[in-house]
């Protein structure tokens, strides 16, 4: 800062800079890992002799810490927004044999949700880089208006066509809602308390899991499908008001930057080759189709352009110092494989009960609860943890070694194990995975700097995604090869539902095998990943002995 310099002292940093003919002094004092910035002395004061006038600059000092009543105020606006994605994601699915007997398409059906799959994932990224960029308020009221603006089209959708335009249009909104959401966070708790609140967060994916689907089969039987979107205009108008006037009191990270528009488009293209790929190959198309592979070619070379743009552009997209950085990477990975395994074991189970066990639909579904509320409580247990344990990395360690027992139960033990004792080794598993959810999230936002906190969560979010889509895909493909099946139209519970149920007890337990495997590229990844002490700060700098909000 020209004509400003600065003395250390006690507890405080002392700067003096020349004013008009006098000299004014500024105090920056550390309390409770907090600046607070001063000022001592008047233009009146005499200016060193021989010190020339010079312009001063200082930007305003490192905002108050939040209280906690502010920050569940905060917290409450933004598990709405995400309520909204969660929510969408298993509402659609009951309702969607009403939709299609209602626009009198069954061909095109499963667009509904591959739309909102293509967009929102292509998108996650984006969020996060733009809101490092200007500012996570903004971004995060443009994603709610684009999200409610799908869904009243869907509501008026008078074809199928319009519909899967309009989920599309809706995926572009959900993409950032909780991405956004994690980033927030991140913003206003300090990563050693942080993990107290993902619990909040996993108990709205818990919600949305198992409400959802009840809710859109209800309103689709009972009232009309065209509901199960209106439902989401009150919710996001509630949401983008609260988030509104509570985003206001967000510390401020955001640099301006250019956005490298080239390189964000074609990681678009590429994940979207790939995701159509996964969604296509082995149901529709067979894996060596034409089509398939013209899909696997699209997505190598435009991901092969993208790692060049992102070697060679000034400012790329995706900094490569957080792709590169070793905790972000690995714990990117860990999410990675996670995540992807939960997702596909929430199908693949209900799945399970239902064609191998003969259970109803309905029972199915409740057969599910211990897993995904196992997940939430293992959330809860990890956030505990990552507030009172020094080694927290331990417990994602554990969680995830009990995880993959479970699977080899399921696997290698009993071929039909007692229903409670399944429910039982669920329960635990969904108890392990939660336990790492939380503490590689935490751990990624706990390695950057503030102001790549969106990038770097967006990135995570962007892969645990795809991660998920490769994973159900790959347990689907596994499925059908240990039952001998062909692609075919329709979906996988039509594709399997011919078989017999010894046959299907046995494919299953090669899938809990698989899902065995998976978890346990996990735990490596997690093994690798580096425990850097959690910071007792939002902001990264006031740790290491900076000057916050005073020259920046």
């Amino acid at each position: 800062m020209a004509g400003l310099w600065w003395r250390r002292a006690p507890a405080a940093y002392v700067a003096s800079a020349p004013c008009g003919t006098g000299l004014v002094r500024l105090v920056v004092v550390k309390n409770n890992n907090q600046y607070n910035l001063a000022s001592e002395g008047t233009p009146d004061t005499a200016a060193p002799p021989g010190v020339p006038e010079a312009p001063m600059s200082v930007t305003a000092a490192a905002p108050a810490q939040l209280d906690h009543s502010e920050i569940r105020s905060i917290l409450f606006g933004v598990m709405l927004a995400m309520l909204l994605a969660a929510l969408d994601q298993t509402i659609v699915a009951t309702a969607l044999p009403t939709i299609g007997a209602d626009l009198g398409d069954f061909e095109s059906l499963s667009w509904v949700v591959t739309a909102y799959l293509l967009t929102s994932t292509a998108v996650t990224p984006l969020y996060g880089r733009l809101s490092d960029v200007h500012g996570r308020r903004m971004m995060m009221l443009i994603a709610i208006s684009i999200f409610s603006v799908g869904s009243l089209a869907c509501a008026l959708a008078p074809n199928m066509v319009v519909l899967i335009f309009a989920r599309g249009l809706q995926g572009l909104g959900g993409g950032g809602l909780i991405s956004l959401a994690q980033t927030i966070i991140a913003d206003i708790v300090s990563p050693r308390e942080r993990g107290r609140y993902q619990g909040y967060f996993a108990s709205v994916f818990m919600a949305s899991s198992l409400c959802g689907p009840v809710l859109g089969g209800v309103l689709a039987q009972h009232l009309h499908w065209s509901l199960i979107f209106w439902i989401n205009l009150p919710l996001g108008l509630a949401a983008y008001f609260m988030t509104d006037r509570q985003l206001r009191r967000l510390p401020r990270h955001e640099r301006k930057a250019k956005v490298d528009v080239i390189g964000a488009v074609l990681m678009v293209v590429s994940t979207i080759s790939l995701l159509l790929l996964l969604t296509w190959g082995g149901v529709r198309y067979a894996w060596d189709a034409p089509e398939i592979l013209a899909l696997g070619g699209a997505a190598v070379i435009f991901a092969v352009l993208f790692v060049w743009r992102l070697r060679t552009a000034d400012e790329p997209f995706l900094p490569l110092p957080v792709l590169l950085h070793p905790v972000v990477a690995r714990g990117t990975a860990t999410a990675l494989m996670t995540m992807g395994t939960l997702i596909a074991l929430s199908i693949n189970v209900p799945l399970y009960f239902e064609t191998a066990r003969g259970l109803s639909a309905s029972q199915s579904g409740l057969a599910l609860i211990p897993l995904m509320g196992g997940v939430v409580l293992g959330a809860l247990l990890a956030g505990r943890a990552l507030f009172m344990l020094e080694h927290y990395k331990r417990v994602a360690i554990s969680g995830i070694a009990v995880a993959i027992l479970g699977l080899l139960f399921l696997s290698l033990g009993p071929e039909r194990p007692p229903l409670p004792l399944m429910l039982l080794v669920f329960g635990l598993m969904g108890i392990g995975i939660g336990c790492v959810l939380p503490i590689t999230t935490v751990s990624i936002q706990n390695a950057v700097e503030p102001h790549q906190m969106g990038t770097a969560t967006g990135t995570m979010n962007f892969f645990r995604s795809l991660g998920s889509a490769v994973l159900v895909a790959g347990f689907g493909a596994v499925l059908m090869a240990a039952l001998g099946l062909g692609p075919g139209q329709g979906n996988l519970e039509q594709l399997i539902g011919g078989a017999d149920q010894a046959g299907l007890a046995s494919a299953f337990r090669i899938v809990f095998g698989c899902a065995s495997v998976t978890l346990m590229l996990g735990l490596l990844a997690l093994m690798s990943m580096e425990q850097k002490p959690l910071r007792t700060s939002v902001r990264k700098t006031s740790e290491e002995g900076g000057v916050v909000g005073v020259g920046e």
